[in-house]
């Protein structure tokens, strides 16, 4: 897989895990530590997405 796709489809999981997050803080039922979790696998997405766009 190049650098490019990778990156591509790094993306594309960073929005849906976006989207995700979104979805989870308006539902009243899911609890914080869930939202968190999902915040924090962005943050790695992100950050990989930033390393390898250099």
């Amino acid at each position: 897989m190049s650098v490019s796709a990778h990156l591509t489809e790094l993306k594309k999981k960073h929005e849906n895990l976006s989207v995700e997050v979104e979805e989870a803080q308006r539902s009243p039922g899911i609890d914080d530590l869930h939202i968190a979790q999902l915040k924090k696998q962005k943050l790695k997405l992100k950050e990989e997405i930033e390393r390898l766009s250099l």
